[in-house]
């Protein structure tokens, strides 16, 4: 059995640089080894997110969009912020609707996760969108986003995808494709 770490004191934390998405802190910590260390950490302004893999038949939805931190086109799953109040489904839901143009009649978490969690505190919900319907309602993107379908049946492919890397979409996809596979041996 391993031993139980003791977390850090905090000694200071201080808000050093603020936008409207983000908020810069650093923070003082005590080690219970003696060592004292600087951290800066990224927190969201209060808002948690949500990722969606839309299952339509025999096939997964996915939407190619500008990442402007790669300054590149990425292929990957519906997701946007929750609303302050908003259950994390219902924001799938709406994310879905305003994305792809479907919503669903099932929707399943699969996770939650975390992104850079050392300094960055941000979590994402993923879930799975099943039973969908035509259903669109206007969002916030700046263009249209390009839908993309992908046979379930060959889904893990999407690896070799030039465009298909970021971490979060990732770990979706393997979510999804266990939560299938264990749902189809059962």
């Amino acid at each position: 059995m391993s031993k139980v770490q003791q977390k850090p004191q905090i000694l200071n934390v201080e808000t050093i640089a603020r936008s409207r998405m983000f908020r810069i802190q650093s923070v003082d910590l005590a080690f219970s080894n003696g060592e004292n260390r600087v951290y800066e950490r990224l927190l969201p302004e209060g808002r948690q997110a949500v990722m969606i893999v839309p299952v339509s038949g025999d096939n997964i939805l996915l939407i190619r969009e500008y990442a402007v931190a790669i300054e590149d086109y990425e292929l990957g799953f519906p997701k946007g912020l929750v609303e302050p109040d908003e259950d994390v489904l219902v924001a799938a839901n709406r994310e879905l609707m305003e994305e792809i143009g479907y919503g669903a009649k099932k929707l399943t978490i699969l996770s939650k996760l975390t992104l850079a969690p050392t300094y960055f505190a941000s979590t994402m919900t993923i879930v799975l969108a099943e039973d969908l319907y035509v259903q669109k309602l206007e969002g916030d993107e700046p263009e249209p986003l390009t839908l993309v379908t992908w046979p379930q049946e060959t889904m893990i492919d999407l690896l070799n995808e030039a465009d298909f890397n970021e971490a979060r979409n990732v770990s979706a996809l393997f979510l999804a494709r266990e939560y299938l596979q264990q749902r189809v041996e059962s």
